[in-house]
């Protein structure tokens, strides 16, 4: 029974498990992790196991059920391992498992296991030669990338003239304002970015693949739009700086706003050039770029604290002035661009690049945490630099100036003097009244430089910010484009998804790309490309918070972000705060954008229907096209339930975890002798029922001679197109010692076919040994004549306050024992529930088994903390209980020896389900396995609110009789409800965000 090590803690350092003496069954004691130790699926690869050779026979270690049937294991999850084609068997496997030979299977498996590792040893590249790829982690990954982009040109060249137009006080708010919008868009990109694990495709990637390509498809157009504009954007910026030095030099190329093109069409193919070349140096350029932009900012606030010589005063910089901050806290338009939406709309381009950490999620140590740390702490520290700079700037500088020395006032005088200057021995009257002055917070781009104590340290800093943000939007709107159109979601698009070389890069997507960001440059207007850039960033962030409150608001279980400091709410406030203000911005271009927006979304959901039933008739048909996959998984469910109203337990079990979010058919078998003392109308009374119990349901009654050929067709004939069960859902037949051998053949051979159909299945024991209610005597009663009003109240309805769901998680079925407490706990009354994880293992190692079984819980985003490992299941159970055991199956037993040889073989054909002496033997040590975990279940669950069990899989040889006695076993002594639960071995729960 060996664990997989984890190599993140030493032994010494991981938390103990107490036990009680020997004497007796223990009761384990748990432990609660706040935070679970992280072992990532890389950690944990082939490479690892082949260090630890006794590790090689110890991965695919069995259940207590069967050596065939796996224990859970992480490895079974982790799709990118060279070893997942021999994972978990198959239902088919395990049911044959006595034709095939269990112990020449298992032999087999563990050669096949140890022949993978092999394998992959042998094709394992030569360390020496190849470089292992480079993981960031969320401080260089995330936040120093995404403040490289979000300080831009706009903070450099912008900032200090809108504070001049807006005030202080308003340009805090607009900036505060922008961070709320971007505050709110990063807790729901965390919200998706942690909903899997993502290997690679950013923010399209991501949603696309959790939310669906009709809500992905639009962000991923609009966002690679957005991104080639913000190139666009900061390639202006540069070549505004560029024209200015030349200025300075007394250099003009052909005039001023013809050199902003060429100098914007130049660097823009170098950018192109280099990114074509290869980007192996990127990451140590952000560092470079980082540190330039860190010098800038300190020069710039060393500089505001030093004296103003002459030279900066005539520039209107006079140090920190109470008279200069008091008159700039209030706003003073000018010009036609003068109004709060409109400088707005130019700052906003300064506040994105916030995705710029997710857009490498594949190359982050650990997404799930870095994305979230790391953007939210980048908007934290650009916004306190943005407030600091904005205030500092209007506290030293007045509004205008004229920038020449002559207009210093050699007398106190200030006759005719107009503007703040005055106080302070400067007449720039003149400028000022003919509206001609050049300088100043209001008329010049390089306050910034003039104010601090290096003037070239800054347009130093401008650089940085400028080439590090193009570059970084020209590489990652191709990246976004090429996976769009690998999804072929629009015609004529699948020309540019084409890839190249061993890195697949994007070329005809940059070159796209290019053309693009070249139609903006030749517009050489930093102020109109930035307002377009804030209209196409807000579409972006609206939809991005839209989608994130869409898979909320539809609790689909696959929707589980591990980052839970988001809401659906304030997902709702981003997307209409970002559209509102898309037409506060630019009414027009907010018009055309939605235009393009539900042409895409159009376009994807084409020929939309009109009415409830054609809307209805046509989603089911699409559904047919919508590949299964473990992301999409829901357990769709099919309840044995007879007449509903008399298994009201069992129906409140399964709309528990169905409501909302799956298929829920109520499958009632009509026998012969109920057919004519069935009503007329009791169809209409049972779906009535249904709804005013409030349980969505369909109710489907069907004629059988028996309940095994009953359910056999309704297996195969239940649900249309793919909204049909995957789940059997029975109630526990607690009478089974006193019916009749044949109820009990055909109660266990629904069970077999439940399985021979890989469906998955549960079974349901309610506290008092029923599922039925006490008043009705059988099926066969007049459901019209209780009427809709007999509702009857059952635990499933109560609030269960802060009791326990206690999860035996014995065999690895695909994680559907774990996933219906999941959905469970989702619910109003199981929200304050505790799920308790069990699993088996072994002293000597049970710290790794808890750790990797942490690990995987925190790999699914499953908030079930508490892992509690069996050390002592392989113990023989108590003396009294295998009795018990025996004498309960005794009535069963053939008792070969007391036959001789006619009357047995007669016997074994006349009662098949009976257990003869070579049977009893064969299977006496799974027997004893389930008498000695039903010892373990009674001790430590007497007090929990529901136990799910793994459910053991019957091998084809094994008699009816001895497999209920089994189920019987596992859950006897309970006081609460309890579910034996078994998927199909197929994945329902993954790491991975596609």
């Amino acid at each position: 029974m060996g664990q997989m090590t984890s190599r993140r803690r030493p032994q010494s350092d991981l938390p103990r498990v107490l036990f009680s003496p020997d004497e007796g069954p223990p009761r384990y004691s748990s432990h609660h992790f706040n935070d679970p130790p992280t072992i990532t699926v890389s950690e944990i690869d082939a490479n690892s196991l082949l260090e630890q050779p006794d590790s090689r026979m110890e991965l695919r270690r069995g259940s207590i059920y069967s050596t065939m049937d796996l224990a859970p294991q992480l490895e079974h999850y982790a799709s990118s391992l060279p070893r997942q084609s021999h994972s978990r068997p198959s239902l088919e496997a395990l049911r044959k498992a006595y034709e095939n030979g269990e112990l020449g299977m298992e032999a087999t498996n563990a050669q096949a296991e140890v022949d993978s590792l092999l394998l992959a040893e042998d094709e394992a590249p030569d360390s020496s030669s190849e470089k292992a790829p480079v993981r960031f982690g969320w401080i260089i990954g995330v936040m120093v990338r995404c403040m490289l982009n979000i300080w831009g040109v706009i903070l450099f060249l912008r900032l200090s003239w809108i504070t001049s137009q807006a005030g202080i006080l308003l340009t805090w708010l607009i900036i505060l304002m922008s961070s709320v919008v971007t505050t709110v868009t990063a807790l729901s990109v965390s919200a998706i970015a942690t909903n899997g694990r993502v290997i690679s495709g950013g923010a399209y990637f991501m949603i696309s693949r959790s939310l669906g390509p009709e809500i992905g498809g639009p962000i991923g157009m609009v966002f690679s739009f957005a991104n080639a504009l913000a190139c666009a954007l900061n390639t202006v910026g540069f070549a505004e700086v560029v024209r200015d030095l030349l200025k300075d030099f007394d250099m003009v190329i052909v005039d001023d706003v013809n050199d902003v093109r060429i100098v914007g069409v130049v660097t823009v193919t170098a950018l192109l050039i280099i990114s074509l070349a290869g980007m192996e140096w990127e990451s140590k350029a952000q560092i470079l770029f980082f540190m330039v932009l860190l010098v800038s900012f300190s020069n710039y606030f060393v500089g505001t604290f030093l004296p103003a010589p002459k030279q900066k005063q005539a520039l209107g910089i006079f140090s920190y002035q109470t008279d200069i901050f008091v008159t700039n806290l209030l706003p003073n338009w000018r010009g036609p661009e003068g109004n709060f939406f409109q400088m707005f709309a130019i700052f906003f381009p300064s506040a994105t690049g916030i995705l710029s950490g997710v857009n490498i999620c594949g190359d982050l140590k650990d997404p799930m945490s870095a994305i979230p740390k790391g953007t939210l702490m980048a908007i934290f520290w650009t916004t306190f630099s943005y407030l600091l700079i904005a205030v500092t700037a209007a506290a030293c500088t007045v509004r205008d100036a004229s920038g020449n020395v002559t207009d210093f006032m050699t007398t106190n005088s200030t006759d005719g003097c107009v503007g703040l200057a005055c106080k302070y021995g400067w007449n720039f009257t003149e400028c000022i009244q003919s509206q001609s002055c050049k300088y100043g917070l209001a008329n010049s781009s390089k306050v910034l430089g003039q104010l601090s104590g290096f003037y070239y340290l800054i347009t130093a800093g401008v650089f940085a910010a400028s080439l590090s943000s193009a570059l970084g939007f020209l590489v990652s709107a191709p990246k976004v484009f090429q996976c769009l159109c690998k999804d072929n979601l629009y015609p004529y698009i699948g020309f540019f998804a084409k890839g190249y070389g061993k890195n697949n890069e994007p070329l005809r997507a940059y070159l796209l790309c290019f053309v693009i960001a070249v139609g903006f440059i030749l517009i050489a207007e930093l102020n109109t490309i930035a307002a377009l850039i804030s209209n196409f960033f807000l579409c972006s962030y609206g939809l991005i918070n839209f989608s994130c409150f869409h898979a909320s608001i539809t609790n689909s279980p696959g929707w589980r972000p591990a980052f839970h400091y988001y809401s659906k709410w304030t997902a709702l406030f981003g997307a209409v705060i970002s559209v509102v203000l898309m037409f506060l911005f630019t009414w027009r271009a907010a018009l055309v954008t939605f235009g393009i927006i539900l042409f895409l979304f159009g376009y994807v959901n084409y020929n939309k229907p009109t009415g409830t039933y054609n809307m209805a008739l046509s989603y089911s048909i699409s559904l047919s096209g919508v590949e299964d996959h473990v992301k999409n998984f829901r357990p769709q469910c099919l309840v044995l339930t007879g007449p509903p109203n008399q298994r009201p337990a069992l129906v409140d079990f399964v709309g528990s975890f169905t409501k909302h979010i799956s298929l829920m058919i109520c499958g009632d078998i009509i026998m012969e002798q109920d057919r004519q003392s069935r009503a007329p109308d009791a169809t209409d009374w049972l779906v009535k029922w249904l709804h005013q119990r409030k349980v969505r349901s369909f109710y489907t009654p069907f004629n059988s001679d028996c309940l095994r050929v009953g359910a056999r067709y309704l297996l195969q004939v239940s649900g249309l197109g793919k909204l049909k069960p995957n789940t059997l859902v029975l109630g526990f037949k607690s009478n089974w010692r006193e019916s009749s051998p044949d109820s009990i053949e055909d109660y266990i051979n629904t069970i077999y076919d439940t399985f021979d159909s890989n469906y998955c299945l549960c079974i349901l024991r309610m506290m008092d040994g029923k599922d039925v209610l006490d008043q009705f005597d059988s099926e066969a009663d007049n459901v019209s004549d209780r009427g809709c009003s007999d509702q009857v109240k059952t635990i499933f309805q109560n609030d269960q306050g802060k009791k326990t769901i206690d999860v035996y998680w014995i065999a690895d079925d695909g994680g559907l024992t774990l996933l219906v407490p999941y959905l469970l706990t989702r619910r109003k009354g199981w929200r304050h529930s505790k799920v308790r994880v069990f699993i088996v293992g072994n002293e000597h190692n049970m710290e790794d088994g808890r750790n990797e079984m942490l690990a995987l819980l925190k790999q699914f985003r499953l908030d079930f903390n508490d892992v509690i490992v069996m050390t002592d299941s392989e113990k023989r159970p108590q003396a009294k209980n295998l009795n018990r055991f025996v004498k309960s199956v005794a009535p069963f037993r053939l008792y070969d020896e007391q036959q001789d040889g006619v009357s047995l073989q007669e016997q074994r054909q006349e009662y098949p389900w009976k257990i003869s002496d070579k049977e009893f033997e064969v299977f006496k040590f799974k027997s004893e396995r389930k008498v000695r975990l039903n010892e373990i279940i009674r001790e430590n669950s007497q007090l929990a609110a529901l136990v799910l069990v793994s459910l053991p899989v019957p091998q084809s040889d094994c008699p009816s009789a001895l497999y209920m006695s089994w189920i019987d076993t596992l859950t006897c002594g309970l006081h609460c409800p309890a579910v034996l639960i078994r998927g199909n071995q197929q994945n329902v729960l993954t790491f991975y965000c596609q």
